[in-house]
């Protein structure tokens, strides 16, 4: 537990200096560990704050519920999810917008509050990292929450829908119409940050279209209102590498570039190693997974059930009627 204490470190240090960037890449890193510890990872919650440590409290509190879990430990997860979906901090959790719909999908025979604002968090963390949003649910969603969990989030659905059509004002509207509704929420500032997001994903279509640009047709384009709010926003997405870009300043003209990334810095080759450490990871995982069902009595009595129902040794080949 050595490696586990000094991630709880890293944690807690990172998460306090604000290197949220480096925190995410040691957590992604450290992701098979946590899988491989996920059965007493437990305690270590009781470390971290979620609202302090958030990120780092979400990849640890997913790992303990990525395992076959008994009743007992899903009952005493409940408490730290409900903390943590209550105390999340923005900032922190818009790196990691799919980790709340393994919440929503999670088995359930009954739908639960949990579920509801967690699907609302996914939502509103999609649109600011992802700057999409898809609301079909996953086939495997349990049918209680299919049935009802949209109903819950009408809110934030619509904020979805309006926020794909890429118009401002009539996001801005429907921020206004629910905003009540958004504090009460307590997401008012997740979707702050929606509608900061969608002048980002406008200018980022932008680089879909045109080479170069003027800073003042940029603003018009997206409809803020300067240009020199424009350039805030562009090099605000250069330096998060959201978009490829130079800016003449004396000129006010935006060169959209292509991607430089050659795919052979020492930077991106362990991006990669660590994608592939996590793939292999989820190979694992789903290998264990496979096992132990094949190997459950009652997955196997069942299947030994069907398998009677429709045992084609008991029908003969060919129909009687074509027998000669």
């Amino acid at each position: 537990m050595e490696a586990m204490q000094s991630l709880v470190t890293n944690i807690q240090g990172l998460s306090s200096s604000g290197d949220i960037s480096h925190l995410h890449v040691l957590l992604k890193q450290a992701q098979e560990s946590l899988y491989a510890e996920s059965t007493r990872l437990l305690p270590v919650l009781d470390q971290l704050d979620p609202a302090t440590h958030s990120l780092g409290y979400l990849y640890i509190l997913e790992a303990c519920s990525s395992g076959l879990i008994s009743k007992e430990q899903a009952s005493t997860l409940v408490l730290p999810i409900a903390r943590f979906i209550n105390s999340c901090v923005a900032e922190q959790i818009r790196l990691q917008p799919d980790k709340f719909i393994s919440v929503v999908t999670s088995p359930m025979t009954s739908f639960n509050a949990i579920a509801v604002e967690a699907y609302k968090k996914h939502i509103l963390v999609s649109l600011i990292h992802n700057w999409n949003f898809c609301t079909s649910l996953p086939k495997y969603t349990s049918s209680v929450c299919q049935r009802n969990l949209k109903n819950y989030c009408q809110p934030y659905i619509e904020l979805a829908h309006c926020y794909v059509s890429g118009k401002i004002v009539h996001l801005e509207a429907m921020v206004d119409r629910h905003k009540e509704k958004y504090e009460n929420d307590n997401n008012l500032g997740l979707v702050k940050q929606v509608l900061s997001s969608q002048y980002k994903r406008n200018i980022q279509r932008l680089t879909q279209t045109y080479l170069t640009l003027s800073l003042q047709d940029i603003a018009n384009s997206v409809q803020l209102n300067s240009a020199k709010e424009a350039e805030m926003h562009v090099l605000q997405m250069i330096e998060d590498g959201q978009i490829f870009a130079t800016i003449n300043q004396k000129d006010g003209m935006v060169r959209f570039l292509e991607d430089p990334e050659q795919y052979k810095t020492c930077h991106m080759i362990e991006h990669i190693d660590s994608s592939i450490q996590r793939i292999m990871a989820l190979s694992r995982k789903l290998t264990a997974i496979d096992e132990n069902i094949s190997t459950d009595p009652l997955f196997l009595s069942k299947t030994g059930r069907e398998r009677q129902r429709f045992d084609f040794d008991d029908y003969d080949g060919v129909p009687q009627k074509f027998n000669i």
